[in-house]
């Protein structure tokens, strides 16, 4: 395989989970006593992965805003001082460090004291796109454009959340840290989570059946957003470009993916829902392959090929079985 991986090291998971369960101030009594007036858990998560989260454990005891918006590219968000002040009145953010810098630096300024970074809830990684002369072509992208397209200091790959085991571990940190924040409610919360994760493991069986015998390994992405996903089910991700899925890349990369897919049997270029298509379909009429969409999940809007989290997985998982020739 020619994706490279380097653990980053972190507290264990049972630590991590009990670390987000103590950040995090305890109301007295339940959500009423500081939540929203109408005696909810006032949240706020940074993106759709971290809402649906939230609503999925939280269900009827939660009242959950999105500080991005259907139809916004969650790397390119900008806060506005409305936003940063809603943050403040939140009981709960629930936010992935490093995804969106705006975000990071808004909660920073926000002083919100209940604060849950799903980063912290399960091992990071940094994953790259290795050519076959062995450079790593998201980093040179990086450096041709003036734009460093990795994310926190040790370029950790954020996009935990399109494994589905990786982000079963998130959900149990974001359940603890519900319970500890409105005990009146731990049981209800406790339960959701269990039953959250049931269904998880159900997708992440689905992957691993429907990927366990395919043609090809490999496929091209627009957005390099699957390394986690690749690394689960044994696949090989090829990113056009870096971490930045509206970055250019150079002809030599181009050149490259076109010898890469003759070599290793591609068929499809994939692109995004939420960035443009014109460089999948450029490199599609260069080398004769087909386009589709694989979406990295980072919203929900009336074109995703679905209407949540596993409606859109277990579309992705079908385009890529079309992809790669699933036997």
């Amino acid at each position: 395989m020619n994706v490279r991986r380097r653990l980053i090291p972190t507290a264990a998971l049972a630590g991590a989970v009990a670390l987000a369960a103590t950040a995090l101030t305890a109301c007295s009594g339940t959500a009423g006593a500081a939540g929203a007036e109408d005696g909810k858990l006032d949240v706020m998560a940074s993106f759709y992965p971290m809402q649906f989260l939230a609503e999925q454990i939280g269900k009827e005891h939660v009242k959950v805003d999105t500080l991005t918006k259907p139809g916004v590219e969650p790397h390119d968000l900008e806060i506005t001082p409305k936003q940063t002040a809603q943050l403040g009145e939140a009981d709960v953010v629930l936010y992935l460090k490093t995804l969106q810098p705006a975000v990071d630096k808004a909660v920073a300024q926000s002083g919100v004291k209940n604060v849950v970074d799903a980063a912290t809830l399960t091992k990071l990684e940094v994953h790259g796109t290795s050519g076959h002369d062995g450079h790593d072509a998201a980093a040179e992208e990086g450096a041709a454009d003036g734009h460093d397209h990795s994310h926190g200091e040790a370029g950790e790959d954020p996009h935990v959340w399109l494994d589905p085991v990786k982000y079963a571990e998130i959900a149990k940190g974001v359940g603890a840290a519900l319970e500890k924040s409105d005990p009146g409610h731990a049981a209800d919360y406790k339960k959701n989570t269990a039953d959250l994760v049931a269904k998880l493991g159900a997708l992440d069986t689905e992957f691993k059946d429907g990927l366990k015998n395919t043609a090809s390994k490999t496929f091209i992405t627009t957005h390099s957003a699957f390394g986690y996903l690749a690394e689960r089910y044994g696949l090989d991700q090829e990113g056009i470009s870096g971490v930045d899925p509206e970055s250019e890349p150079s002809p030599a990369r181009m050149k490259e993916l076109q010898a890469l897919s003759k070599q290793d049997n591609v068929s499809t270029v994939f692109f995004e829902t939420l960035a443009s298509d014109k460089t999948a379909k450029t490199l599609a009429a260069d080398t004769g392959l087909k386009t589709d969409v694989l979406d990295p999940l980072e919203g929900i809007t009336d074109k995703s090929q679905g209407a949540d989290y596993f409606e859109v997985m277990r579309a992705n998982l079908k385009n890529l079985q079309k992809a790669l020739g699933s036997k």
